[in-house]
């Protein structure tokens, strides 16, 4: 340490000696029609010197002898570039350079489309990366059928997606669970609305605001490291070169909810003050109304050793989403060698839900007893059960509508700047960013009863059902509760970092920086439940309240599953629950306040990183980061005896050091072999780690938090063969490894006896486990294979092994979350203004959640996605498209313990989106 030290310390008392001899030469590589070519290498065979140019295309070159140079610049897919620059003693010369698309085959240029163009933008990046990454350009997001940042990423290379009312939500990389991967934009770490965990909702930023998706699978010394599985960062348009002003405007219709779906974008940059100010506006705006059809089981085993239902639910969704994003960026150009950024990012998703629940509960005594008429083998007929129909709506007034509304936002405002002192480069920037969720005026209403004849079928598992015997008795199931819930989530980050760039040799270079990052979140709920004054008033039965039924014909999962009356939203919106005359009010503590809690973490990093050149073909990164976490938390205990609660509070203080060591060799300029040996992190939920007891009576559910949970750490190898082709192509293969030690499971235990709560619970904790060992493979091909039929494949293959489960060391468990094949394929036609596209997605089944043992475990099924998009060129600037989404109404499906035995099945359908795109530019 001391000798890289002293050679910085020399470095930088002579770098003015250095300038004195020598120049720098910096600029813009850009396509034919103005736009930054990110990953384009500029280089100068005479001096063997180069560079690469970032996302926007910039580059700089260093140290250049004062004089003229040949510089050649190359770009897969479009033609080399070679020009002289002129280097002035101390000067910093600005030279841009227009590429042309098109490449070389058998002698004859042969000209590249729209769609290549972007494949070529991401391949570039790719491939002059000095590590394992996958990049999808913004060109290439707009070629597939994808609403969501999450729709795009699931077409990455071991990548799969968990799905929300049928919109890709949180990430899973490398078979790596959401809370063990990180989701940046431009590098600062997304905070998280979610209220008990880390995960970044994907489904909140549409695709059309990114530039650049980058996800990397093998992170640097210089990158945050809480990123087991990977990193994504989302990268947001900037740097504009000249005028430009595109948009998007079209319109849709969901087969499920039989309503519209309206989208609209717009992009608009120019430069102004002589070029020195340049500014991005991106705008976007959706509008879909949909909805699922949903059954749900829980799964007990019985006396005799079969499997039988205790509760079944028939869930009837509709759902509302409206999406607004706005992007600001500025970038302010100070001289030659100076810059500085401002950027604004604001995400709004407003969610609009009502749903209608029909659950049959407290059956598995009656199996047990034998209180069945058996019809058949394992079909069991008339029994008495407990039946609720449930209203799930919101207040009627403002805009909550009668609906339950989940308000989500995003903010994000960053500073930073870019500085080229002599040798010496630094970058640094300062960030804020505050998510939220808030659920206003949340209200249920259900009427239930505790002896309702009902019908049981269980001859298929896949399917199971519970219902009212006689659907007449719907309208006399009497009064149960009514409660109205306000929920806040907020969390709130400051993030700050410093680095700095140095070559000491002209083999070697080091970078070496700082970072702080702090956050602050909280969880703010309360439960009020009312007890009408005059219940028959009021109605004491479902058939003496505003009512409408809710079974359909068309119901997704079959149309056996009838979900029944319910009292309308309209009427649940409508009831005046302020009048103290008419309803009693009781202020629930049990039902929130132990998912109350507050929580701050800092964390403060600092690294170094050496970028050698060992030889012409060899290269390589060495380094070393620091991270120091320090978290401070406080929540809620329940004294059962007293009926109070107290306020608990703890910390934790950790730090780890992590080494990384990448190397590349390069068998030509478009064939690589590439090597990573790197440590990450995952840090606890902060919900996880408080000591709260959170218990519900009703359905005899008891969850606890653990603040003895340890940070999960990985110590990652990874292999990776690329072969890129100038005709635009990759051929890819690799393989990964990981040993994971302390990773988190959340375990859930069926019949748990606890001393404060009573016999007979389902017990949900957080444990650390043992360790996990990961391994896998990745193959991926992309090509155009015949007169514009293009080829796109990839594959993944994970395994995982795990010790130190409670209660399962026997068992041969894999890690929660690892899905052990995923698999993408799309093939598409391209002519001079038309294409068409078919995509394909399939993940296999992986288990989600442990339970006590392995009937109780739950797994998150198999999901195969196909989907169809094309679009026709008027003109340059004006294009026709159309998408059509999940054509194999693929469900949301958890199974419990074996694949046929279904916890939750929720069909969505299929959805079309149609409209126009344009483009405009005057550089």
């Amino acid at each position: 340490m001391k000798r890289i030290l002293h050679t910085l310390v020399i470095a930088l008392l002579f770098s003015s000696v250095a300038m004195a001899q020598n120049g720098i030469i910096s600029g813009k590589i850009t396509d034919e029609i103005g736009l930054g070519l990110p990953g384009a290498t500029v280089f100068i065979s005479a001096i063997n010197k180069g560079g690469v140019t970032d996302v926007n295309g910039n580059y700089t070159l260093i140290e250049i002898p004062v004089g003229d140079h040949n510089v050649t610049v190359s770009y897969v897919g479009y033609k080399k570039v070679e020009q002289v620059m002129t280097v002035v003693v101390g000067q910093t010369t600005v030279v841009n350079v227009a590429m042309e698309p098109g490449y070389t085959q058998t002698g004859e240029v042969m000209v590249i489309g729209d769609r290549l163009k972007g494949q070529a933008k991401a391949l570039n990046q790719q491939r002059t990366n000095a590590n394992i990454t996958n990049v999808v350009s913004a060109d290439q997001v707009g070629r597939f059928p994808d609403a969501n940042i999450g729709d795009a990423l699931k077409r990455i290379p071991g990548i799969t997606i968990q799905n929300d009312q049928g919109e890709a939500r949180n990430i899973i990389i490398r078979g790596l669970a959401p809370q063990l991967n990180s989701v940046t934009l431009n590098g600062e770490r997304i905070p998280s609305a979610e209220g008990d965990n880390r995960n970044v909702q994907l489904d909140l930023i549409p695709a059309d605001m990114i530039q650049t998706i980058q996800v990397n699978k093998a992170v640097l010394p210089d990158m945050d490291a809480d990123a087991i599985g990977g990193s994504v960062n989302l990268v947001t348009r900037s740097e504009p070169t000249g005028k430009r002003l595109s948009g998007t405007l079209a319109s849709g219709y969901n087969f499920l909810s039989d309503k519209p779906i309206w989208t609209g974008s717009l992009i608009a940059s120019d430069r102004f003050a002589q070029g020195k100010l340049g500014a991005v506006l991106s705008l976007s705006y959706n509008n879909h109304n949909f909805g699922s059809d949903d059954i749900e089981a829980v799964w007990v085993e019985g006396d005799d050793g079969k499997a039988y239902i205790d509760e079944f639910d028939i869930r009837e969704y509709r759902v509302q989403r409206v999406r607004r994003s706005a992007n600001l960026a500025l970038d302010y150009k100070i001289n030659k060698n100076n810059k500085i950024f401002l950027s604004g990012v604001y995400n709004w998703r407003d969610d609009w839900e009502n749903r209608f629940r029909m659950r049959v509960s407290q059956l598995e005594d009656a199996f047990n007893d034998g209180d069945f008429t058996t019809i058949g083998a394992n079909n069991y007929n008339t029994t008495k059960a407990r039946v609720e129909f449930q209203t799930k709506g919101g207040i009627g007034s403002d805009r909550v509508d009668n609906r339950r509304l989940e308000d989500q936002r995003n903010r994000n405002l960053s500073l930073r700047g870019e500085h080229q002192l002599d040798r010496l480069k630094i970058t640094w920037s300062g960030t804020y960013a505050k998510a939220s969720e808030e659920r206003p005026n949340e209200r249920y209403v259900s009427y239930r009863s505790k002896d309702q004849n009902v019908n049981v079928d269980l001859r298929n598992p896949r399917f199971p059902l519970a219902i009212l015997a006689n659907p007449s008795d719907n309208l006399g199931i009497e009064f149960n509760e009514l409660s109205e819930q306000n929920g806040y989530t907020s969390d709130e980050d400051f993030n700050s970092k410093v680095d700095f760039t140095l070559p000491v040799s002209d083999k070697s270079i080091v970078k070496f920086g700082a970072r702080l990052r702090t956050k602050t979140k909280e969880r703010k709920n309360n439960f009020f439940a009312y007890e009408p004054t005059d219940e028959d008033a009021f109605g004491a039965t479902i058939g003496d309240i505003p009512n409408e039924n809710y079974s359909d014909s068309d119901f997704m999962p079959g149309s056996q599953f009838r979900a029944g009356v319910f009292g309308t939203p309209g009427f649940l919106g409508a009831i005046d629950l302020n009048n103290a005359s008419l309803f009693d009010k009781e202020d629930v503590l049990g039902e929130y306040l132990p998912g109350n809690y507050n929580a701050t973490e800092s964390i403060y990093a600092g690294y170094a990183m050496a970028d050698l050149t060992l030889t012409d073909e060899l290269s390589g990164i060495v380094g070393l980061r620091l991270e120091s976490t320090s978290i401070d938390y406080s929540g809620y205990i329940l004294d059962v005896d007293n009926d109070t609660y107290s306020q608990t509070q703890a910390s934790q203080d950790y730090t780890n050091f992590m080494p990384g060591v990448h190397l590349n060799y390069n068998f030509s300029d478009y064939s690589i072999l590439r090597f990573a040996y790197t440590n990450t992190i995952a840090r606890p939920n902060y919900y996880d780690l408080v000591p709260y007891a959170e218990f519900s009576p009703d359905d005899e559910e008891l969850t606890r938090g653990n603040p003895n949970l340890k940070a999960t750490t990985s110590t990652n190898f990874d292999l990776m063969y690329e072969n890129y082709f100038q005709s635009i192509g990759l051929v890819s293969g690799g393989v990964f490894y990981k040993d994971v030690n302390n990773f988190i499971y959340s375990q859930r235990t069926e019949g748990y006896n606890d001393p404060q709560f009573g016999s007979d619970l389902e017990y949900t904790t957080f444990q650390n486990g043992g360790t996990a060992e990961i391994y896998g493979l990745e193959v991926s091909f992309q090509r155009q294979i015949w007169k514009g039929l293009g080829l796109y494949l990839n594959y993944t293959l994970t395994q995982s092994s795990t010790t130190g489960i409670q209660g399962r060391e026997s068992d041969d468990l894999a890690l929660p979350g690892t899905a052990e094949n995923m698999f993408n394929a799309s093939l598409s036609y391209e002519t001079e203004k038309l294409v068409l596209r078919a995509s394909l997605n399939f993940a296999s089944d992986y288990i989600d959640e442990l339970g006590g043992e392995s009937f109780e475990d739950r797994y998150y099924d198999k999901q195969t996605f196909l989907d169809l998009n094309g679009s026709y060129a008027f003109n340059k600037n004006w294009r026709f498209f159309f998408e059509v989404n999940n054509l194999t109404n693929q469900p949301l499906r958890y199974y419990q313990g074996i694949s046929s035995r279904t916890m939750q099945a929720e069909y969505y359908n299929v959805r079309f989106n149609a409209g126009l795109k344009f483009d405009l530019f005057n550089n």
